[in-house]
């Protein structure tokens, strides 16, 4: 279950404020975001909290 930001968020690279990237790597896990520095939060608030990462690793054997 994910949480929503607070207020608008904007769904295209047109609707983020003037001077905001579109998509950006997260600095701790180095995943790409979408969606500026409101997507950036959302993504620290929801999967980098006190309790941990809440994602199931999941192992590939080749």
């Amino acid at each position: 279950m994910s949480r929503a930001a607070p207020g608008p968020h904007p769904l295209t690279p047109a609707g983020l404020p003037a001077g905001d990237e579109w998509v950006r790597g997260c600095p701790t896990c180095h995943l790409p975001i979408q969606g500026g520095s409101a997507s950036l939060a959302t993504h620290r608030r929801t999967v980098h909290t006190s309790a941990g990462d809440p994602r199931t690793p999941i192992n590939i054997q080749l």
